[in-house]
């Protein structure tokens, strides 16, 4: 792991009960040869005093906006130009609200309004507060607009309850930023193609086959990868979602076109292959639209397997080819089978009978099956989640 030796952080502290975690994460912070620069925000210092901050971080705690001494020097520039990277931790739900919303009615949100650098957000809250419609519109507005969250955690809460918005521990938000300036280390640009979604296969003008595939799991493995610095390419069956402007998004409707639209952007240097791609489509569509019928019959012929193709022509083969698999039953039988037949390097496999995951679900739980017949599971998360850890594995297995 890389060591954070002579990097500078800007911590903001904010109000709520895990804001005594933050001292320790200046503590592992400072271990690792860190500067830090601190904001405590007004709630914040009802929980942790300036002193203890001052003592730990050896720096200075900033807290008024409108300190005459403080903003002599401009300090809502200058704090976020010193700084390699911002961290708000904790973050409750009324700085997200602010960050969301481009607040800056005091030093801390005025700075993140004001940043040029990566901003991490670790928060931390009531399981009611996090769950809550407003604040999961105002995560999602942050995600939009590039900032990285870490966390939160399940587990017992200050209040008495029990679910999702315990702050991270600090060891596990020092090894994030650890994994971000690792991979903010890669010079050369590396190119990525995901292929995402289903496909239609038309019967007539107006039907069609196709499958349940909602396609978010692959577009959230393409914002990962283009956070993390990939040239990336999303090939799209029909869905309604977004991607950046830095993705470069092709839209398809058929197997064909999935296939010719692929070959077009290779080489790359990694492709996924997580779109669910119709195995077979009708040999001979109808012009029209074919009238109701007591009974009708459609001859039907395979269609290219993609991934198959890609994975076995040495010319156009990327370094890393990751192919998934949808299963009902027998998973690591059918993901082994897969990663042999495809010649593909990892099968990433999940279990689709299970409602709660995998199609039209924003939660995952899935398995990755390597060539060496090793296994590793990313446990049940939401599936911006999974990506992240996949392209984490991804960038390791790269280097």
């Amino acid at each position: 792991m890389i060591n954070l030796n002579n990097k500078k952080i800007l911590l903001i502290i904010c109000g709520g009960i895990a804001a005594y975690k933050s001292l320790e994460l200046i503590r592992l912070l400072k271990k690792d040869g860190v500067s830090i620069k601190t904001i405590l925000t007004k709630s914040g210092a009802e929980f942790v005093t300036p002193l203890s901050i001052s003592s730990l971080s050896q720096s200075k705690v900033y807290q008024d906006l409108f300190s005459i001494e403080n903003e002599a020097e401009m300090d809502h520039i200058s704090l976020s130009r010193w700084a390699d990277l911002i961290l708000i931790a904790p973050a409750t739900a009324n700085t997200i609200s602010k960050l969301a919303n481009g607040s800056s009615d005091d030093l801390a949100s005025t700075v993140a309004l004001a940043s040029n650098k990566k901003i991490f957000v670790a928060p931390a809250m009531n399981v009611r507060m996090w769950e809550h419609q407003s604040t999961q519109q105002n995560i999602a507005k942050l995600k939009a607009y590039n900032y990285e969250l870490i966390g939160p955690e399940i587990g017992d809460m200050a209040c008495g309850e029990y679910g999702k918005g315990k702050m991270s521990e600090p060891n596990e938000i020092v090894n994030k930023i650890k994994i971000h300036f690792k991979n903010s280390k890669v010079k050369n640009k590396l190119k990525a193609i995901v292929t995402a979604g289903p496909t239609k296969e038309y019967i007539d003008p107006v039907r069609y086959l196709s499958n349940k595939s909602s396609g978010k799991q692959g577009y959230e493995i393409a914002k990962s990868l283009s956070k993390k610095g990939f040239e990336t390419t999303l090939i799209s069956g029909p869905t309604n979602l977004v991607v950046n402007n830095d993705i470069n998004l092709i839209k398809v409707e058929t197997a064909e076109e999935m296939f010719q639209s692929t070959l077009k952007n290779l080489p790359a240097d990694v492709a996924i292959f997580s779109a669910a791609v119709c195995d077979y489509k009708v040999k001979k569509t109808s012009k029209i639209k074919i009238k109701k019928q007591d009974e009708m019959s459609l001859e039907l012929e395979r269609n290219v397997d993609i991934l198959d193709y890609v994975s076995n022509h040495n010319s156009l083969r990327p370094n890393l080819v990751v192919g998934f698999a949808a299963e009902t039953n027998d998973l690591e039988n059918y993901a082994n089978k897969k990663l042999d037949e495809k010649n593909c390097d990892w099968i990433i496999a999940n279990d689709v009978s299970n409602k709660s995951i995998g199609f039209n679900s924003d939660f995952n739980e899935v398995s990755i099956f390597f060539k060496d017949k090793k296994k590793d599971t990313l446990k049940y998360k939401s599936k911006s989640e999974i990506s992240d850890e996949l392209v984490e594995k991804i960038i390791d297995h790269l280097n």
